[in-house]
């Protein structure tokens, strides 16, 4: 078994290989390089991820295993959601930002530009968190480990590339930047208290790696709507 600084720095590398950061089309998008439709497809497929994250975090919630441990992982679903009393939440923030960048509300709950590769992904993600043990579950969501370095480039380069987007519509990466760092530190805790054995330890590992696929498979499908060869 690997000691926690060992198990961390292991953590870390899935990232460092496989987050989707390093997905051609991301690179475009922070190059500046996307054309008004790709950016437009591209937030109208990610919308089919931002709707279905409170079904994953939900599915999660109901296999820890203490009071406290839901008391915490419950933030992420009204967090996102929003409340009855004050609305909002990060889904709200994404259809603004569909807005932001001149789709159709309409279109895109109708969801006709979601590719069956996104839906696919998606729901594999889903699943994935309905059927396996919490501490592999908990251990995919570390993603947000690497994701406050993406939207703080993502964030710049839609200020500075695509000006005709709305900035008012960039809340949800604002948001982020600050969420995700604390979503992060305690499930790292966890996988790391929990994660006592060789195999625990591969399976967490597997877990996070799955999970940066699915982010990759969403930006394969997008890229393939929008006519991109890859590379």
């Amino acid at each position: 078994m690997l000691d926690r600084d060992a198990f961390v720095a292991r953590l870390k590398r899935v990232g460092a290989e496989r987050y989707h950061d390093k997905h051609p089309f991301q690179v475009m998008m922070n190059a500046g390089a996307l054309s008004p439709d790709k950016l437009r497809m591209w937030a109208a497929n990610r919308y089919y991820y931002q709707k279905r994250i409170p079904s994953k975090d939900a599915a999660i919630l109901s296999t820890l295993p203490t009071r406290e441990m839901r008391r915490r992982w419950i933030k992420r679903i009204t967090d996102h959601d929003g409340t009855l009393e004050n609305g909002g939440g990060g889904f709200e923030m994404w259809i603004a930002l569909t807005h932001a960048v001149g789709l159709d509300e309409a279109d895109v709950r109708s969801e006709r530009f979601v590719q069956p590769g996104t839906r696919f992904a998606v729901d594999g993600y889903v699943t994935f968190a309905r059927t396996q043990p919490w501490l592999p579950a908990v251990a995919s969501s570390l993603t947000e480990l690497f994701a406050p370095a993406l939207m703080t480039e993502r964030l710049a380069a839609l200020l500075e590339k695509y000006p005709w987007v709305d900035p008012a519509g960039l809340a949800y990466f604002r948001a982020r930047i600050e969420i995700a760092p604390r979503d992060a530190e305690y499930a790292l805790d966890w996988v790391c208290e929990h994660a006592r054995t060789d195999e625990a330890q591969a399976a967490c590992i597997d877990a996070l790696r799955f999970k940066c696929d699915v982010l990759w498979a969403v930006l394969d499908a997008t890229q393939a709507a929008c006519g991109i060869a890859s590379k």
